[in-house]
C-alpha cells in the first residue's frame, strides 16, 4: 500500500508562488508516477497535474497551464508542484495522488490519495 505525504501549502498573496512536495513510500508499481488533485470549498475534487504513466511527460488541466509545473525526483520518489502566478481561485486543499496498478484510469482515476495540504491565495 502506497503512502503519500504532502507538504508546502500555506497562505500567499495573489501573484505569488508556492511549491508543494509529495513523498511516496511503498507501492512498487508506481514507477514514480504521481500527480495532484485539488478541492475548493463547496466544489468537487478536480485533476490539476500529473506525470504521464506512458511517457513521463507532464499533464495539466487547462486552468493551470503556463503557471504550474509538475516534476519528480526519481531517486527520492518525490513529486513537486511549482505554482506561480497564483490566483484566489487556486485556493483549495491540494491532494497528492498515485496510480492504480498498471496505471488503469490514470490520471483521472487515482488509486491512492494523500491527506491533503491547504493552499490559500488572498486577493
Amino acid at each position: 500500500q502506497v503512502r503519500l505525504v504532502e507538504s508546502g501549502g500555506g497562505l500567499v498573496q495573489a501573484g505569488g508562488s508556492l511549491r508543494l512536495s509529495c513523498a511516496a513510500t511503498g507501492g512498487s508499481f508506481i514507477k514514480n508516477v504521481m500527480g495532484w488533485f485539488r478541492q475548493a470549498p463547496g466544489k468537487a475534487r478536480e485533476f490539476v497535474a500529473a506525470i504521464s504513466w506512458t511517457d513521463g511527460s507532464p499533464l495539466y488541466v487547462d486552468s493551470v497551464k503556463g503557471r504550474f509545473t509538475v516534476s519528480r525526483d526519481n531517486d527520492e520518489s518525490t513529486v513537486y508542484l511549482q505554482m506561480n502566478s497564483l490566483k484566489p481561485e487556486d485556493t483549495a486543499v491540494y491532494y497528492c495522488v498515485s496510480p492504480r496498478p498498471h496505471g488503469i484510469g490514470w490520471p483521472r482515476i487515482p488509486g491512492s490519495w494523500g491527506q491533503g495540504t491547504q493552499v490559500t491565495v488572498s486577493s
